[in-house]
């Protein structure tokens, strides 16, 4: 059994930070502007040849640096596991297409099993267990990560946006790990009411292809 983990994902207050929001109930007295602890619950499910966990999942959510109304940040917490007992050796399973089509859970095999995490955001749009189906026009991979340690989405009435946090191939069986703290996602240009859900999906490829996908529970960003 091997072990890998990612844990060079850390930024802002960190863990004392939420911790004091979790006392506060909110950062600051006006309450139409005040940073909102969310904590949300542990999560696991099993699929072929592999076992997802996901713990310590929170967010805070914060209103816009522009406060006008189409924009919104929020910063998310957790840690996803992956316990691999399968054999990820062989030929290739079928590539999914193109990121972001319908149904890929924002992944496709690339000649290596992986394991994706991340974030469904969208605008007017509730995520529930259907999120399996949605696409949307936005896109966002690991290496887009800005200098402010964050992402930035525009998103409009009924657009879903992907935020894939991390990447990680996964080469022989082992558990592989992926965490992360205070990672931000800034929305623009959303009038309504937005909603974010995180996601884990892990591919196997080899003889017998497989993928599985751990869903968080849904939650109000403004």
């Amino acid at each position: 059994m091997s072990e890998n983990r990612t844990n060079g994902l850390r930024r802002g207050a960190g863990v004392a930070g939420a911790a004091a929001a979790v006392a506060m109930g909110l950062f600051s007295t006006g309450a139409a502007n005040a940073d909102v602890f969310v904590p949300l619950p542990d999560g696991q499910k099993t699929g072929p040849g592999v076992t997802i966990t996901r713990t310590g999942e929170h967010a805070v959510v914060m209103p816009g640096i522009t406060n006008n109304g189409v924009s919104r940040e929020v910063r998310v917490s957790g840690n996803a596991t992956a316990d691999v007992t399968a054999t990820p050796e062989g030929t290739p399973g079928p590539w999914n297409g193109a990121d972001n089509s319908p149904g890929t859970n924002n992944s496709s095999t690339h000649g290596a099993s992986t394991i994706t995490t991340g974030y469904i955001v969208g605008c007017q749009v509730s995520i529930g267990d259907e999120a399996v189906s949605l696409s949307g026009g936005v896109s966002v991979k690991p290496d887009s990560l800005g200098l402010s340690g964050g992402f930035s989405l525009g998103l409009g009435p009924g657009q879903v946006g992907w935020v894939a946090i991390e990447q990680k191939d996964i080469l022989k069986a082992g558990v592989y790990s992926v965490e992360y703290e205070d990672m931000l996602i800034g929305i623009t240009g959303c009038a309504g009411y937005a909603q974010a859900r995180s996601y884990t999906v892990v591919e196997i490829i080899g003889d017998h292809y497989s993928k599985t996908t751990l869903y968080g529970q849904p939650f109000s960003i403004g």
